[in-house]
């Protein structure tokens, strides 16, 4: 009999039918009901997983009797329960480097449409509220030659240290768990404390995996440390910023600005965020291009049938059984 997989959120369209072709495939739709009760009953004879978005633990995939794999389509991996991933042997796989570019290239887009901003001039534009020469209401933040911070300088923060390096000569800092040497040497980039990065910077961009050193990183604390006119970005997650802090401190004019794609809670469908000017609020579209999700499905793909077909799949989260 074929093996199982259960695809528990919508993936590409193609990915889907190759796995048609290969497998007994159980398609969830939350639109038939609740959709952790759907796992419960789908994962019983499962054999494999794959999908993005969804919270996988003790709660829903406890009656997993096979389970094998769970291919996420995606990089960051805070909605699965590793640990007990571990404990019940389930190979946890993730799509890295595939979306790097593309999500360097949305951060300088929110730093961007932040320091100039752009979403708040373009409702005053079309709203008729464009009758005389702007004046300094209207005046955002010079970006070229500026000091850019950067927090987490892994493969995602190195490309938008590489935009602003080569883009925009900026001046690069970074802050990380331990010192990058040979990659900040291509940026001319500086090793900074947290504290001293956040007093120094013009922009600061937030690109760390979440995990338990960085979540609640950024603070009331960390925000009273920016300049006046700093501008914030957030492409990490969500849970990495004390979301009701970054709110007071753009409320209160304590910084410039701020670019978002990542909350605390998502979607995120209700916030005194969508109330203020000076924000830029994304719903979490940093890989959201059609070439780029096209890959991380097919990467999804490849880490799964590695899986049921005896081999170890490329790019694993947790151990290797």
């Amino acid at each position: 009999m074929n093996k199982k997989v259960v695809v528990f959120s919508q993936i590409d369209s193609e990915v889907q039918a190759k796995l048609a072709e290969k497998y007994q495939l159980v398609v969830l739709n939350p639109k038939q009901g609740d959709i952790n009760a759907q796992i419960r009953q789908a994962v019983v004879d499962a054999d494999a997983m794959i999908g993005a978005g969804r919270l996988l633990n003790e709660s829903n995939i406890a009656t997993a009797e096979k389970l094998k794999i769970i291919s996420s389509v995606s990089v960051g991996y805070d909605n699965y329960d590793v640990d007990y991933l571990n404990q019940k042997k389930i190979w946890l796989s993730n799509t890295p480097h595939v979306l790097t570019e593309t999500t360097a290239d949305l951060a300088f887009t929110l730093l961007m449409s932040a320091a100039r901003k752009v979403p708040s001039l373009d409702h005053w534009t079309k709203q008729g509220e464009w009758q005389r020469t702007v004046n300094a209401t209207q005046f955002g933040q010079e970006i070229f030659g500026k000091t850019l911070g950067i927090i987490g300088l892994g493969h995602i923060g190195a490309a938008i240290a590489r935009r602003g390096f080569y883009g925009f000569n900026m001046n690069i800092v970074y802050h990380n768990r331990r010192e990058k040497i040979e990659v900040a040497q291509q940026f001319n980039a500086q090793y900074k404390s947290l504290e001293a990065l956040l007093k120094q910077a013009d922009f600061v961009v937030v690109a760390v995996d979440l995990n338990s050193q960085s979540k609640a990183l950024i603070g009331a604390q960390e925000f009273a440390l920016m300049q006046k006119h700093a501008v914030f970005v957030n492409i990490a997650r969500g849970s990495v910023v004390d979301e009701q802090a970054l709110t007071e401190a753009l409320q209160n004019r304590q910084i410039f600005a701020a670019g978002l794609d990542v909350y605390q809670k998502e979607p995120l469908q209700q916030s005194p965020l969508f109330e203020l000017d000076n924000v830029v609020t994304l719903p979490h579209i940093g890989s959201a291009t059609a070439e780029t999700r096209k890959k991380m499905a097919e990467l999804a793909f490849q880490n799964l049938v590695d899986a049921l077909e005896q081999r170890t799949p490329r790019y694993l989260v947790n151990e290797n059984f």
